[in-house]
């Protein structure tokens, strides 16, 4: 049998599977554990303003680049430092 999509992982497919034969039940706290939950991915996904300084000359090629990425410029700058800070962008400074 084919499976409706791809899965992420080994795992990610075990754990759907699992879900779909019924073996998951709702904690008797749900709502306070939904709560938390909700709280944590607001968390993560806060977002706080700041003011940087950067040549003219950098914008613009970030600009360039972001167009041919087909994103917004702030969005492809975020990225950056995100990759930067979880290690996944190493080029010396």
């Amino acid at each position: 049998m084919k499976d409706r999509f791809e899965y992420f992982d080994e795992e990610e497919k075990e754990l759907i599977e699992s879900f779909e034969r019924g073996e998951w039940r709702r904690v008797d706290n749900f709502e306070e554990e939904k709560e938390k939950a909700v709280a944590a991915a607001k968390a993560t996904f806060a977002q706080e303003q700041i003011s940087i300084l950067v040549s003219k000359q950098d914008i613009n090629r970030l600009k360039i680049r972001a167009m041919e990425e087909g994103i917004p410029y702030q969005i492809l700058a975020s990225g950056i430092i995100h990759k930067y800070l979880d290690g996944r962008l190493s080029e010396s400074l």
